[in-house]
């Protein structure tokens, strides 16, 4: 589980550490190198804008469920399970506050 874990996080890191830029130009190279008309050029480039855009989205999604996984493995508290009991600690505060 955590080698899929390491390998998903480490292909979405090698897409994430190009800029958009860079993906971008090594695409308008690749489309002078084809000798691509103008027309297929920029179908191309949005492609890939498009395709760049998916993957970073589902890197971020993998990576964010990659260190829920981590935390729950390592029974750390989540942000909801702090603020739950924060929420828990305010109510039961209030009570004690009526009663006093």
């Amino acid at each position: 589980m955590l080698e899929t874990i390491k390998k998903s996080i480490l292909t979405g890191i090698g897409m994430a550490l190009r800029s958009k830029a860079e993906i971008e130009e090594m695409a308008k190279e690749f489309a002078q190198n084809a000798e691509m008309n103008q027309a297929e050029a920029k179908e191309f480039l949005n492609e890939i804008r498009t395709k760049y855009d998916e993957a970073r989205s589902d890197f971020d999604k993998k990576l964010e469920t990659a260190v829920e996984t981590v935390l729950k493995k390592l029974d750390l508290p989540t942000r909801s399970d702090i603020r739950e009991l924060n929420s828990r600690i305010d109510e039961l505060a209030e009570k004690l506050d009526k009663n006093s």
